[in-house]
């Protein structure tokens, strides 16, 4: 099957007209509930969470970040999803959720602090401001057997398949085209299959692993790799925030429900770089990216919103606290400051270990033996 034969959910066309598709069609009903408020909201996050990740580029050029991977362009696959899920869901990110992070209530400054040297981790998971939002993982794909692990586990502990939507749980992992061609995503949409895990597994396909094309990735639309393993699966429009939304909504709702694992491929674009170490001109054309940019996420839904009648005070707004977002970010990143050296060796196991405290005991002789003691 050809990508032009995959039936692709798509809403809105790039202009920002309402122009339904045929495989839009089940998940219109979500479209149309949707308060003028909430479609603000869509397109305040998108705009928001891009200064912050322009801000994060321009600190790791000006030598504040070690490194940074931009998420520029896929910004409605991410708001839409994001709000798609409930909040006693789970989400599994891989580390360029940046949209995603910040509307479960993760402090974007906590992602700089990882990419700055000043964290291991970045945030606590289970603290509850945190909205059930997982760590970011830079190792490609393994947060997808970990989403399926904790799935199986919401399924055995009787958490999933109530009937109740505001108690069943479920889990949405994210993931890039290239991750998608690692062993742990097929080894987890199987464990997820077999066990009917409440796992919605988000594929945002960028069209390039690095720099490798997803053409030679697959000779055949992403979408149909989790269709080969029984997961019910949906092609959507990757720049359009109600698709995004709609379909990533109900499926979580299946997969809560006790119908099993659904996957999503989200086709979209990255606009930028790989990460800030990358030089995409080695590898892609200037119209390849002109054309994708007609098709910017963000554009599309202002110009919806236009000619939905929204006042230009909203969009005022919107840049308003882009920019208080932005400086708000460069201010308390370059005011960060190095972390204790003791909190390596906190939370290497869960209880006291005698491994551990023979390396800090190592590590203060070694300290002591410099001129001037320890730091």
């Amino acid at each position: 099957m050809t990508s032009t034969e995959t039936p692709l959910v798509r809403v809105l066309e790039a202009d920002g007209t309402y122009a339904p598709s045929a495989a839009s069609e089940p998940y219109l009903p979500l479209i149309d509930a949707l308060t003028d408020a909430e479609l603000e909201q869509f397109y305040r996050d998108m705009v928001v969470i891009r200064a912050i990740d322009t801000q994060a580029t321009n600190l790791q050029r000006q030598g504040q970040l070690a490194l940074w991977p931009p998420s520029r362009g896929q910004e409605a696959a991410q708001v839409g999803s994001a709000h798609a899920a409930r909040p006693q869901d789970t989400l599994f990110p891989s580390y360029r959720e940046h949209a995603v992070t910040r509307i479960r209530g993760v402090d974007p400054v906590d992602i700089l602090r990882v990419m700055r040297g000043n964290s291991h981790g970045g945030w606590n998971p289970t603290d509850p401001k945190n909205g059930n939002t997982r760590i970011y993982t830079l190792v490609l794909g393994s947060q997808t057997l970990h989403a399926a692990g904790f799935g199986m586990g919401l399924a055995f502990d009787g958490k999933t398949g109530s009937g109740d939507v505001d108690r069943d749980e479920a889990v949405i992992t994210y993931y890039g085209d290239g991750a998608s061609s690692q062993g742990d995503v097929h080894e987890a949409m199987v464990f997820a299959a077999s066990y009917d895990a409440p796992v919605l597994f988000f594929l945002q396909n960028n069209q390039w692993a690095i720099s490798v094309p997803v053409e030679t990735q697959s000779k055949v639309p992403l979408v149909t790799r989790g269709a080969g393993y029984g997961i019910p699966s949906v092609r959507l429009d990757g720049n359009d925030v109600l698709a995004s939304y709609a379909v990533s909504r109900t499926l979580l709702d299946e997969a809560r429900a006790g119908r099993g694992p659904r996957a999503i491929e989200a086709v979209t674009y990255r606009m930028g770089a790989h990460t800030t170490s990358d030089d995409p001109t080695k590898y892609r054309g200037s119209d390849e990216e002109q054309s994708w940019a007609q098709r910017d996420p963000i554009a599309r839904m202002r110009a919806f919103l236009e000619g939905r009648g929204a006042a230009a005070s909203v969009f005022d707004d919107v840049e308003a606290e882009a920019a208080d977002a932005a400086e708000d970010l460069r201010a308390r990143t370059v005011a960060l400051t190095p972390p204790a050296r003791e909190l390596i060796f906190d939370h290497v196991y869960s209880e006291p270990h005698p491994l551990i405290d023979e390396q800090r005991a190592w590590l203060d002789d070694y300290e002591a033996s410099f001129e001037g003691g320890a730091a």
